[in-house]
């Protein structure tokens, strides 16, 4: 069987021989070269083609944001971001998401990680899982979409959408749409939210993300949306046109009180199918309030997180929707649920918030 050929960008020298010596333990790999800057890397990419790039994000002459907007558009390859938890750090890693990098692997402890080893299983882990993707950013509709339309910088003025769902006020409290993601997914999952209208029922989103990374997401979404994003925060009241998205290292569950439904972060919850948050746990807690008025969404992702959370959708009569193969960057999490025949519709993502809405005003009469 032939090695998965990496290729290491990090301009610290300390990084690029930690990260070699990391990858070169496993016997599945081999690292063809190691770049100190963006320009390096892009030369190197087209004498030794790569199967996986592991990038650093701030470097000189040619940050990680850049090579992989110009990698992908020369030979799309499998990106994966190496990035720091601070703002910048979530940010430009994001936008690199956006770039078309497939999925990044959190620094320890800053950009320069004299602790990195800590986490070299898992790095191995997601190197091999990016060597599985898709990575066609020149044929996908909805990254080119993104690319095109959105504008993700905090300065960007929240747009005045003027179309609205139709929905009637008092249905809007008794209907919730749920979002599954993992690997590839928060581009979907942005451009999904930047066309859903005002009137909109509560939508709970699980991306599975660290903390940190979360807020920013939530955050840039918020920018580029005609509803409210957010980071999902412990006892805050559920309400229409409002996204909220489950905090890194956390389980988002729900609790009703009265009439009205509550927001519970609780960080001591275990991970389930190795991943916190988790669809299929929030999906229990909106199921059980929202019942058969529930929409599940599940998109791109490794794994099989999401599938048994449809089928709670499912089971109580609401209406499931799977990203389609064609658009995944990872087929995992929708291929799962579609094999358990617990999927309404399959579809590309940008037909996703036009289903919603029309699923929406079904309830609602």
């Amino acid at each position: 069987m032939s090695k998965i050929k990496v290729l290491i960008v990090d301009d610290s020298a300390f990084m690029r021989k930690v990260l070699e010596d990391i990858l070169k333990s496993d016997d599945e790999i081999e690292v063809v070269a190691t770049a100190k800057d963006g320009k390096e890397a892009f030369e190197l990419v087209k004498k030794l083609e790569p199967n996986v790039i592991t990038m650093d994000v701030e470097m000189p002459i040619m940050n990680g944001i850049d090579a992989t907007k110009q990698i992908m558009a020369y030979k799309p390859t499998p990106i994966l971001m190496l990035s720091a938890v601070t703002k910048q750090g979530s940010e430009a890693t994001l936008k690199a998401l956006d770039n078309g990098a497939v999925d990044f692997i959190e620094k320890p402890s800053g950009s320069v990680s004299l602790d990195i080893r800590k986490i070299g299983e898992k790095i191995i882990k997601q190197v091999k899982d990016a060597s599985k993707s898709k990575v066609r950013i020149k044929s996908s509709r909805i990254l080119e979409n993104i690319k095109k339309e959105k504008q993700y910088e905090s300065s960007t003025p929240k747009p005045q959408v003027e179309k609205t769902s139709g929905l009637s006020p008092e249905k809007l409290n008794d209907t919730a749409i749920l979002i599954g993601s993992s690997t590839g997914g928060p581009p979907v999952v942005s451009s999904i939210i930047s066309n859903i209208p005002k009137n909109t029922p509560p939508i709970f989103i699980v991306q599975h993300m660290p903390k940190g990374f979360t807020r920013v997401f939530a955050e840039r979404m918020n920018n580029n949306s005609a509803i409210t994003v957010k980071e999902a925060e412990h006892g805050e009241i559920v309400k229409p046109d409002h996204a909220y998205v489950a905090p890194g290292d956390s389980q988002m569950v729900l609790q009703k009180r009265g009439g009205n439904v509550y927001i519970i972060i609780d960080e001591n919850m275990p991970k389930i199918h190795g991943t916190k948050p988790t669809v299929d746990v929030t999906a229990e807690y909106v199921t059980k309030y929202y019942g058969k008025n529930t929409i599940g969404v599940l998109l791109t992702g490794i794994g099989r997180d999401g599938a048994n959370g449809l089928k709670m959708v499912k089971n109580k009569g609401g209406y499931t929707i799977a990203q389609n193969q064609d658009t995944c960057v990872i087929y995992g999490m929708p291929k799962t649920a579609i094999e358990m025949n617990v999927v309404d519709k399959v579809m590309d993502p940008l037909d996703i918030p036009l289903e919603i809405i029309k699923f929406a005003k079904k309830i609602g009469g």
